[in-house]
């Protein structure tokens, strides 16, 4: 497995979306164990609040997408989320579910980092209330992990507050305050200097409006910012990605993110 300094050292090329979410249910440790043995720079996955105070690991916020459970996830307790089957709608087929009945269940982030303790993280902080960010912080100190993560999230509010509390940990910039950079570059009113790191993590683009562009990329890089792109999963988009010059590329397809990052010299 290839060492790093941290989040950013060696810059992440290459990142799994909720693991290797291809072959295994997402945001699972099996899905991340699977992203891990492949080398993958960064693991991007997303926490929510329990109802008991613990930091879980699940993209939506109710469980009907992937499980046999029904409901609100922050209206269980951690044990009880624990119940139910993470692997019973996992498919490629439409017709046979692999992993239903085969003992996957939704984990902690405690575990997760636990079980992957030489993994970067992209990690979201899904619920809408600040209160996560306590325990959200807890979980990264007692795991020593403030090198090796960065913190993101939809909720400005979230971001806000981990900044105050702990300014040593890393964290991307979310849609409010990306939406006034983009528009500062198209319309070159860009200041000559960011205050600080400033690491984005975007789609491509959004709606009609081309947000990745190599103009974007060299402006945003003159600057020190970080430009991570997703949710890149065909080869083509990815070569066009990197050949602008993006930092990293983020996929549910690890395996071939992580050919194209080679055969581009990207990666050894």
């Amino acid at each position: 497995m290839s060492s790093f300094d941290s989040f950013l050292s060696p810059l992440p090329r290459v990142v799994a979306h909720r693991g290797d979410s291809k072959n295994y249910p997402e945001n699972t440790l099996s899905a991340f164990i699977s992203a891990h043995n492949m080398n993958i720079d960064v693991i991007e996955t997303d926490v929510h609040l329990t109802k008991d105070n613990q930091i879980v690991i699940w993209h939506d916020d109710s469980l009907e997408r992937n499980t046999d459970g029904s409901g609100k996830i922050e209206d269980h307790t951690l044990s009880e989320l624990k119940k139910y089957d993470a692997g019973f709608k996992f498919t490629h087929d439409g017709k046979t579910f692999p992993f239903r009945g085969k003992g996957i269940t939704l984990c902690s982030l405690d575990e997760a980092l636990k079980a992957c303790p030489e993994q970067r993280f992209n990690i979201d902080l899904k619920t809408n209330d600040v209160r996560i960010v306590d325990a959200y912080v807890k979980v990264i100190r007692e795991n020593n992990a403030e090198n090796r993560v960065c913190t993101a999230s939809f909720h400005y509010n979230n971001l806000k507050e981990i900044r105050r509390k702990a300014p040593d940990m890393l964290t991307s910039i979310t849609t409010s305050e990306v939406v006034p950079l983009v528009l500062r570059q198209k319309l070159h009113l860009l200041p000559k200097e960011f205050k600080r790191k400033i690491i984005f993590q975007i789609p491509r683009s959004a709606s009609v409006l081309k947000i990745v562009t190599p103009a974007f990329v060299r402006e945003m890089h003159k600057r020190g910012a970080i430009v991570m792109v997703w949710t890149i999963n065909d080869e083509k988009s990815m070569r066009e990605l990197f050949s602008m010059g993006v930092d990293s590329v983020m996929t549910d397809d690890p395996a071939l993110v992580i050919k194209v990052a080679k055969e581009m010299g990207l990666r050894d």
